[in-house]
């Protein structure tokens, strides 16, 4: 889940335990999960973090899917809800999200359950002030109010899995919404990815079970970046912030992860091509395409969102209050603190 804004409320921290801050057990597993077989083969692969319940979003991703010279797979990797408290919107988005591979996020796994005492389940370090965890909380209240209105689409996000291996070409791709060992985790965020000790022990996790990328959101701010493992090739780490919200200042639209072995059709914000040869782990055979991995741009009317989303969310409203700066102009974050491949280097040319 999201911080609400880049400049978030550091004031007042409410204690670790609280509804918001704790991470729950069952969002927790062990890194062993990702030496799986891909459960996902594709040769193009948009993951969809954070749509946050934005039909303009979904719009723009599927005149992407559109524009592709073949079918992309659409993995949604969770938080496909949140804004969308009117009981229409919530099943058009949750009838179009169905028809793809999804993951839970936070949000589904919250909205599935009774339970109060994780809040909306975001796991929010102390970085994010007290306010913003408490209204978040109030913010899942009221989306699940219009979710007892569907008990079936319950039981399917109830249903929905925690984490997903894909690949594409010879790479293996680790999908989740927050990290390598928790659902709500926030070790792939921006802000933790500038401690290498911790991004070595994300690339010794991944090369352990032989996966090559790692792509992310709940964090809701981008970056892409290779960790160095102790041994094998930098495995590559992006997070695609939110596909529903503004990423960057001044902007506002959101953004996805594209994975290929074909190059983006399209103009794209960032990326990077990993070669053709078979990483450590790879299949006989395999190595034969490279890899195209960016971070694309999502482009709606954005008045057309605003308006729907003060419809739902008025001035003083709980999301209104968290996140209308943002929707209206971006929060304070820049492509360049988001794209750290060229001080990340080494990667694969």
């Amino acid at each position: 889940m999201d911080t609400a804004t880049a400049d978030a409320n550091v004031t007042g921290a409410t204690e670790p335990t609280a509804p918001g801050r704790v991470c729950p057990i069952a969002y927790r597993y062990p890194p062993s999960v990702f030496a799986q077989p891909a459960g996902i083969q594709a040769r193009v692969l948009y993951v969809v973090g954070g749509l946050y319940g934005n039909p303009f979003a979904l719009d723009a991703i599927e005149a992407l899917a559109a524009a592709e010279a073949e079918p992309p797979v659409l993995l949604f990797n969770g938080d496909f809800h949140w804004f969308d408290t009117d009981a229409a919107t919530f099943a058009s988005i949750d009838q179009r999200v169905s028809r793809h591979p999804a993951l839970r996020g936070n949000v589904e796994t919250e909205l599935a359950g009774d339970d109060d005492g994780a809040g909306c389940g975001c796991a929010y370090p102390d970085s994010v002030g007290a306010e913003d965890v408490e209204r978040s909380n109030r913010i899942l209240r009221r989306l699940r109010r219009t979710a007892l209105e569907f008990p079936q689409v319950r039981d399917r996000l109830a249903a929905l899995p925690r984490f997903a291996v894909a690949e594409v070409g010879a790479r293996r791709i680790a999908v989740v919404h927050g990290d390598l060992q928790s659902l709500s985790g926030w070790s792939l965020s921006e802000e933790s990815l500038r401690d290498p000790l911790n991004c070595r022990a994300i690339a010794d996790i991944a090369r352990g079970a032989a996966i090559d990328i790692v792509a992310s959101t709940h964090t809701c701010l981008p970056v892409v970046q290779w960790l160095h493992a102790q041994s094998g090739a930098p495995v590559l780490a992006i997070n695609n912030g939110a596909a529903g919200m503004p990423n960057f200042r001044g902007e506002t639209g959101g953004l996805i992860t594209r994975i290929s072995v074909r190059p983006p059709p399209f103009a794209v914000r960032y990326g990077t091509r990993m070669s053709s040869t078979a990483p450590a782990g790879g299949k006989e055979g395999q190595g034969k395409e490279s890899v195209h991995v960016h971070a694309v741009d999502l482009h709606w009317p954005a008045d057309a969102w605003m308006q729907h989303f003060r419809q739902a969310w008025p001035e003083g409203s709980d999301a209104h209050r968290s996140y209308w700066q943002r929707i209206a102009h971006g929060p304070a974050f820049d492509p360049a603190q988001a794209d750290r491949l060229a001080v990340s280097q080494d990667g694969p040319a």
